[in-house]
Order: structure tokens, then C-alpha cells, then sequence
């Protein structure tokens, strides 16, 4: 059984979705693909069907509705621990993220060095394409902002692009992860972190998406923002720090 799983959290992602499969499954080593899917009105979810006739280590779960990030997530992490998968993704459906980054995060994770392996876009400077300068600053310094208030020597702390171990999600309490947007990828790598995992960081060049809409709002900043400090209060008498 392939060991390797990519979860693709989408809503309305007609545009994306099947160039973004295939180019998962023309990588070398194999990977599996995960879509949970969010009752998309555009189709998406007939997309994924139809290529599932042709590609059966596609998969997908359907949810009733746009439930989150993080609990698409979440929902995936389940699917892929009670299958026995050793090495879980996130990633993108929008192209911000090349697939073909994918086998340098397994590479970083499989070789025993790092329990979670992140996509940064900040480890070697402000690697962005096609953001606003607006964007770029927002997303730059609330990653700085969480590397003050938490002490977590990450970069980018609401990277989306990840790669975990089994052991690691299988240590992390997911049904007490409480953020669904942007705070829910810093929760995840936070609690890894406090729990004595290995995090890694490899660059990567983030480009902005071409098709589809963005999923980005004030209010999954706002959470972002606020998050961290009740999840450091709320995490001060957890594991001890590494």
C-alpha cells in the first residue's frame, strides 16, 4: 500500500481540480489523493467522480456543506490515520502550491529528521508571486507576530502547504483543535511543536492562484490575530516546550 496522502480541501474548485490531480498522480514516488469536498455548487464534486473511474487512488469525502479549512482537515487526518497512511499532506487545489514540491516535503519527512515538514515562504527571504503588497505584508508579519507570541522558531506559521507523520497526528488531539481558518495552521504546527515533534522548514516559491475565487476573508485574519494569544493561554500548562 502506498504510504503517502494528499488531502485537497476544496469548495467551488470546477477550475482547478482535475489539473491539480493529475499532476499529483504523475509524481515519482507515487501519492495518493484525498479530496474532501464541501458541497461545492459549481461541480466540483462530479469532477473528482468522473476521474475516479480513472484513477483509483483518487478519493473523495462529501460533506453537507462550507464547514472550514481546518475541519476538512481534520476530517481528512481521520480518514488517512484509520487507513494507515505514514505521511499526510496538505496542500492547496489553486496551483498556489507546485506538486512537485510534494516530494521534496516527503524527502525531508521520510528521511527521519523532521516530524513535520512545512512549505515556507519566508525561510529565505519573501518568496510570493502575484500577491498584493497589502497581502504579502499581512500574511509576513502575522507570521512574525506568531513567532513572538509563541516562541515557535517557524517562518511561516500559516503556511497550508505541510507534510506530517503519522506518529505526530496520531500524538495531537484533533477533536480539541478549536481554529478552522488561517489560526487552525498555526494551532496544528504549535501543537506539534509543544509536544516535542521535529518541525522543518524547506522553501518554496507560493504563487497566487489563476482560476478560481479566494477563499481569503478579514474575518479568517481576525481569527488568525486573536487565536494565538487564547491558544498560548490555553496551551501554557500543556507538554513542556522542546
Amino acid at each position: 500500500m502506498n504510504d503517502r496522502l494528499v488531502i485537497i480541501p476544496t469548495y467551488n474548485e470546477r477550475e482547478n481540480i482535475e489539473r491539480i490531480v493529475r499532476r499529483v498522480f504523475a509524481l515519482q514516488p507515487a501519492f495518493d489523493v484525498l479530496v474532501v469536498e464541501d458541497n461545492s455548487p459549481d461541480g466540483t464534486a462530479a469532477i473528482v467522480r468522473g476521474l475516479q473511474g480513472e484513477l483509483p487512488r483518487l478519493f473523495m469525502v462529501e460533506r453537507e456543506g462550507k464547514l472550514g479549512l481546518g475541519t476538512a482537515y481534520i476530517t481528512g487526518f481521520k480518514w488517512a490515520l484509520e487507513r494507515g497512511y505514514g505521511f499526510i499532506f496538505e496542500m492547496d487545489a489553486d496551483f498556489s502550491h507546485d506538486p512537485n514540491d510534494l516530494t521534496r516535503l516527503y524527502d525531508a519527512c521520510a528521511g527521519g529528521r523532521s516530524d513535520v515538514v512545512v512549505g515556507s515562504r519566508y525561510v529565505t527571504g519573501v518568496n510570493v508571486v502575484n500577491w498584493p503588497m497589502s497581502r504579502v505584508l499581512m500574511s509576513y508579519f502575522a507570521s512574525k507576530y506568531v513567532r513572538l507570541v509563541t516562541g515557535m522558531k517557524v517562518h511561516d506559521a500559516t503556511a497550508g502547504f505541510v507534510c506530517y507523520t503519522r506518529e505526530a497526528l496520531e500524538r495531537i488531539d484533533l477533536d480539541n483543535v478549536r481554529f478552522k481558518g488561517y489560526a487552525f495552521q498555526i494551532e496544528m504546527k504549535f501543537t506539534a511543536w509543544r509536544l516535542g515533534f521535529r518541525l522543518k522548514e524547506i522553501p518554496i516559491i507560493f504563487t497566487d492562484r489563476t482560476l478560481g475565487t479566494s477563499k481569503m476573508s478579514g474575518g479568517i485574519f481576525n481569527e488568525a490575530l486573536w487565536g494565538v494569544i487564547t491558544m498560548k493561554l490555553r496551551r501554557t500548562k500543556g507538554a513542556p516546550k522542546p
